[in-house]
């Protein structure tokens, strides 16, 4: 399963960061992150648990930027 988010980031570099750590959360299979359009694509493993599996996005990307949000 595919989606597409809202996310709030404040520049380039850290919207890069932010997808090599939801790439590296459980549950993601691939992602991408849009600086430009503010958008987060997000592919899911079968069987994963969207709103669980974002929760832990969230928290990853609120490592890289504290005030990040994402609009699942």
């Amino acid at each position: 399963m595919k989606k597409t988010y809202d996310i709030e980031v404040d520049c380039a570099n850290c919207a890069a960061k932010m997808e090599e750590a939801v790439k590296k959360t459980e549950g993601v299979k691939d992602a991408t992150v849009s600086f430009m359009t503010l958008k987060m694509k997000v592919e899911f493993e079968e069987d994963a648990e969207e709103k669980a599996v974002m929760k832990k996005a969230q928290k990853a990307c609120k490592k890289v930027e504290r005030d990040c949000e994402i609009y699942y």
